[in-house]
């Protein structure tokens, strides 16, 4: 569709021809409000309009409806905001596979006191939570010629007790023309279809999160559709994980909890507010406060799940590529790699285990890989362990295709592809349905066998996209579409968890609750420097989404123009490879090698740098075991610890790594680049230097072996002063602790000096 610069078209889709019946119901003045169980229930008056030229009029020959808006509180930062269009129950979140709420959330019982403005709304320890202003604007009459205000919701949430979120009631210019509405519904064939509503937005507002987003770290004046997609890179509006969920600087956060399509405009359409419709018809609203980022992000992982702790092994070095094809061909991979003194802890096979490349059936090849219990026996014997790639998907050229059509395993629509690739022809395909539990457990039986063997974890690739035309037993298409990835997931991370004693996945899609089932990577990045920043800034906004753990294909994925032939250039190896040791997981991978002894002029750095990822392996640990249960990721956007700097708002090229280091990766080929030291004391983690925050460094200048990497004065960091080849030979009570005080005097001088060497 052509934009229209008209949200009844450009948000509500009121232009599209199937929507030429729909009906357009906007809120009114609250009509009624009452108490139960401790819920609030608010009755809205619903009108009818009538589209029009000029904008929209209330349709007088329709009767208007009531719905109940509900209000309940979550401890005493959270309050949540449902009306079901279909009816005026409250809407159950018990069994919400987004939803894993923490113990530690009481529903928190509310009552309603009444005052010549409208109702005040207070919990149980009389802590106010929401205002409902129920009388008119006041006015100095002059003029008649512009009909008064419609009818509205005057409404203002304050999720933790002080912080004022206002549902905008008036972003008009005249009554007829409406930028925004506080709730409003679609009617299609006399059923809700869709929703919309909206929250005011100061002029000076930032938003950021809303999944893995490749744009800049403000997001608002964007509009964005929150859809999973095959993103087919880093650089564009699709993304593989879409999360419903924002934090605003003003320090809320909007849980939008819906697996439905969703239209998400922020400060754009209108810049009065931030406002979305949701294809479904029920909104189901979370107004999350807690004062700083870091704990409005607990608040959201108290509600929707925390992140499972991961395998001190996982933060070790992953090699692989497009893909190794047999047992020989790793072996060699492996031996050379101890040969060269490249530490290393796991081999993935992704594409090339089975029988016919990419047609997975979840059995090693009997030709290529003919004893595979011996081979993953032998592999970890030399301290490797392997993972292998799949996809939820059964091919027809499979001897599993039949049986599981007929069990209804699989869903389908007897003539389409679905969710099946090959970068080449594609064949026919049916994606596995996670909402029959009979295919879950069937899916986990051929997970099972493979991990009883001996294999470490499963790539869990794929997820973005369904069958859209196909039945599935547990749910519509459309909404299965955003949360069939966190079913799947869920199923491969808890057979893991079950098999090996810690559950672990290497996966590319999300949505809410996706953060519970570590580890997702950043996608298929171009082997170039802007496919090295969209994949930062991607792991910088998923952090800020509620995600912990997080990786990307150092080297980048595919080359360009040259999909399978063009490799990264040895400086966009190694400053990847940089800013890989400063991820919280490090995996090699692309369509052409990636192993370090391919890149022979800058070898010899990478080394050094691989020994310094593993004498970090102690912080990540300590990191990893404090993201678990904080609302803290690995890789921190500035304004974690600076919320209150305007220019943190802004920076989508430096971060935090835990809480110790300042890092800023060189994404050019100069060696060159302007970075930010935000307020504190800082020490060099080169040469030990000393300097004070808040101000830019211009033009600072790095040779290609140095990455610039800061440590807040005064922090302890846990490191591993000894050469290893793989975490086998780590015994974390060997760590030693380095203390950047006025004491550090630079890498080279400490106790990593000689086992980094850089």
């Amino acid at each position: 569709m052509r934009p229209q610069n008209n949200p009844l078209a450009d948000l509500l889709d009121l232009d599209a021809p199937e929507a030429s019946q729909d009906v357009l119901w906007t809120a009114g003045t609250p009509q009624n409000v009452s108490v139960r169980d401790g819920h609030i229930g608010i009755d809205l008056e619903f009108f009818a309009q009538v589209l029009y030229e000029e904008g929209i009029k209330q349709d007088k020959n329709i009767i208007s409806k009531r719905h109940t808006l509900w209000v309940s509180a979550y401890g005493d930062e959270i309050i949540r905001l449902t009306i079901n269009f279909s009816s005026n129950e409250l809407p159950s979140i018990d069994n919400n596979v987004m939803l894993d709420i923490n113990n530690k959330v009481e529903r928190l019982p509310l009552s309603v006191n009444e005052d010549p403005q409208g109702w005040k709304i207070i919990d149980s320890t009389g802590k106010k939570r929401m205002e409902i202003n129920t009388h008119s604007p006041a006015i100095k009459h002059w003029s008649d010629l512009i009909p008064a205000p419609p009818e509205t919701l005057n409404a203002t949430i304050y999720p933790d007790g002080s912080t004022p979120i206002l549902l905008e009631p008036y972003d008009i210019f005249k009554p007829e023309q409406h930028e925004s509405f506080p709730f409003a519904y679609i009617e299609r064939n006399q059923r809700p279809h869709r929703a919309a509503f909206a929250f005011h937005a100061c002029a000076n507002e930032k938003i950021v999160g809303t999944g893995e987003r490749f744009a800049p770290m403000n997001l608002s004046g964007r509009t964005l559709v929150l859809e999973n997609a095959d993103a087919l890179g880093v650089n564009n509006r699709r993304c593989y994980k879409n999360v419903p969920f924002y934090i605003s600087s003003r320090l809320y956060g909007l849980l939008i909890l819906t697996s439905a399509h969703t239209r998400l405009s922020l400060a754009d359409i209108s810049t009065r507010v931030n406002q979305a419709m949701v294809e479904d018809g029920v909104v189901d609203l979370f107004v999350i406060g807690g004062k700083n980022i870091e704990r409005i992000l607990n608040n959201y992982r108290l509600l929707t799940g925390f992140p499972h702790e991961v395998p001190m092994w996982s933060y070790g070095v992953w090699m692989g590529r497009m893909t190794y094809f047999t047992a020989d061909e790793t072996r060699q991979v492996a031996e050379r790699l101890r040969k060269e003194s490249f530490p290393c802890d796991v081999i993935h096979i992704d594409t090339g285990w089975f029988d016919k490349d990419w047609i997975c059936n979840w059995e090693f090849s009997p030709r290529t890989f003919p004893d595979p219990q011996s081979y993953l026996e032998e592999m970890r014997s030399n301290g490797f362990r392997v993972t292998l790639w799949q996809l939820p998907s059964v091919s027809e050229e499979t001897e599993l295709y039949a049986p599981a059509m007929e069990k209804k395993f699989i869903a389908s629509n007897n003539n389409t592809v679905s969710n099946f690739s090959n970068f080449g022809d594609r064949g026919r395909a049916a994606t596995i349905d996670f909402t029959n539990p009979r295919a879950i457990e069937w899916y986990q039986g051929l997970l099972e066998k493979l991990l009883r063997m001996g294999v470490a974890a499963i790539k869990t690739d794929f997820g973005e996209t369904i069958d859209l035309q196909a039945t599935y037993e547990g749910m519509d298409a459309k909404l299965l579409h955003n949360l069939y990835t966190l079913l799947y997931q869920k199923a491969a991370f808890e057979i893991t968890e079950k098999v090996t004693g810690k559950g672990l996945i290497w996966a590319r899609s999300g949505w809410v609750g996706n953060q519970r089932y570590p580890v997702h990577w950043g996608g298929d990045a171009a082997c170039t420097w802007d496919g090295m920043a969209g994949s930062l800034r991607g792991g910088l906004h998923l952090g800020l989404s509620g995600y912990a753990f997080w990786g990307h294909d150092i080297g980048g994925f595919h080359g360009l123009p040259d999909f399978m032939n063009n490799w990264p250039t040895a400086e966009l190896y190694m400053r990847w490879t940089q800013f890989g040791v400063f991820s919280s997981h490090f995996r090699y991978h692309g369509t052409s090698p990636r192993e370090p002894y391919e890149y022979p002029a800058i070898a010899d750095f990478v080394r050094q740098w691989l020994n310094l990822r593993y004498a970090l392996i102690p912080y990540l640990v300590e990191q990893g075991k404090q993201v678990t249960n904080t609302g803290l990721p690995m890789l921190q956007a500035l304004i974690f610890h600076h919320e209150d700097d305007p220019m943190c708002w802004y920076i989508d090229d430096q971060y935090y790594f835990g809480n110790a280091f300042l890092v800023a990766p060189i994404m050019n080929d100069d060696g060159i680049r302007d970075l930010y030291l935000p307020a504190g004391k800082w020490v060099d983690f080169w040469t030990g230097e000393k300097l004070n925050g808040s101000r830019w460094l211009k033009k600072h200048r790095m040779p290609l072996e140095r990455m610039p990497v800061y440590v807040r004065f005064g922090a302890q960091v846990p490191v591993y002063p000894h050469s290893v080849q793989c975490t086998d030979e780590m015994d974390l009570s060997r760590a030693k602790s380095i203390i950047f005080d006025d004491h550090y005097e630079g890498l080279k001088n400490s106790i990593l000096g000689t086992v980094v060497g850089l």
